[in-house]
């Protein structure tokens, strides 16, 4: 029977970008790993489209395109006080339209789609009223996690700039340089949104390594037949797998509730993030354990620009939360070829999986 370290090691040798082949032989690695301890594995195909990371890069570039227009409505006295308000308008809100569609797969941009799947692991017979989640692919960008939350924090403050700029110029044509500079802020925005693309690939040990390490160990640990498991594909293209469980699995979800591990460094705080009213109760109880095992968890709501596999399964209406313990220093590393089991043992998430595991 393999170990759990020899287990992180065969998955840690590869990258698994979703929709690749080495996505599924790491899911062939992890089935063979579970079903050793005792677990039936089914798999959960779907197909998504790779373009959905372009999303955030589009709209930063039409945030920018938008800027430009909108400088002459601001400054010129000829033009009408309020055009500038509904050129924004219009702009801001077709730009996010189109963003989303692609972001949410249904605007593709001629990219191919590839297949992925998840994994669903369950105690034979057994009704499952609390799922482990963890999602299995990687990614690598021009910019780690840290690089995108100062990109969305950017791109927020150039979209707040560009609607006070056209609220203003309700009262009158504004100065050349103060319309410029509030478009230089948007047209930043979109550089570093720009870099939110593609770019080599990641062996993902953090992230999110550390959290299938977790589940594994609470799957190693558990004695209750209704814990199970489910390992989620494409969860860096928009949490195509955590989407399609909510959509498929709704009526087994209905009595369930949702632990999402996701970046469990040997570093910082441990945050059990919930997402609305519904996680408290989770919160209280996943808090009980992990104090018992000798954390000090903080709760918190979902920060502005990360996304995770408990967010589509908390909009379905199931209690969700998720665990994560990591600093800045974790942030600039993920989502880059940096993201390497160096100076990670595994131990926190380890502790963390059987904690969870604990009655």
């Amino acid at each position: 029977m393999p170990t759990l370290d020899d287990t992180l090691r065969r998955l840690f040798s590869i990258p698994r970008e979703a929709g690749t082949p080495a996505a599924a032989h790491a899911r062939e690695v992890v089935t063979e790993h579970l079903q050793s301890l005792g677990y039936t594995v089914t798999t959960q195909r779907f197909t998504f489209h790779p373009s959905s990371l372009k999303a955030f890069p589009l709209f930063g570039a039409g945030l920018g395109g938008v800027a430009v227009v909108l400088l002459p409505l601001l400054v010129l006295p000829t033009v009408p006080p309020w055009g500038a308000l509904v050129m924004l308008a219009s702009g801001l809100g077709g730009l996010a339209l189109f963003a989303l569609g692609v972001g949410l797969g249904r605007i593709p941009l001629g990219d191919e789609p590839r297949e992925d799947a998840n994994l669903l692991a369950v105690r034979e017979g057994a009704l499952v009223t609390r799922w482990i989640v963890a999602h299995l692919d990687t990614k690598a960008q021009r910019q780690s996690m840290a690089g995108r939350l100062v990109a969305v924090w950017v791109v927020g403050a150039g979209v707040a700039a560009l609607v006070a700029l056209a609220v203003a110029r309700l009262s009158g044509a504004l100065p050349t340089g103060f319309a410029a500079a509030g478009a230089a802020i948007a047209l930043v925005a979109g550089a570093l949104a720009g870099r939110g693309r593609l770019h080599g690939s990641s062996p993902g040990a953090r992230d999110n390594g550390s959290g299938v390490a977790a589940a594994l160990a609470c799957a190693e640990a558990s004695r209750n037949p209704a814990t199970g498991l489910l390992l989620t594909g494409a969860e860096e293209f928009g949490m195509v797998g955590a989407r399609v469980f909510a959509e498929v699995e709704g009526a087994r979800l209905a009595s369930s509730v949702v632990v999402n591990l996701d970046t469990i460094d040997e570093e910082g705080t441990l945050y059990l993030v919930t997402h609305d009213r519904r996680g408290a109760p989770v919160a209280l109880a996943e808090g009980s354990r992990m104090a018992a095992a000798g954390f000090a968890p903080r709760v918190r709501r979902l920060p502005l620009g990360i996304l995770v596999d408990s967010l589509p399964l908390a909009r379905a209406g199931v209690p969700a939360l998720t665990i994560g313990r990591l600093t800045w220093r974790t942030l600039r590393r993920i989502h880059t070829p940096n993201d390497t089991p160096d100076g990670l043992s595994f131990a926190t998430a380890k502790r963390v999986g059987t904690a969870l595991a604990a009655n």
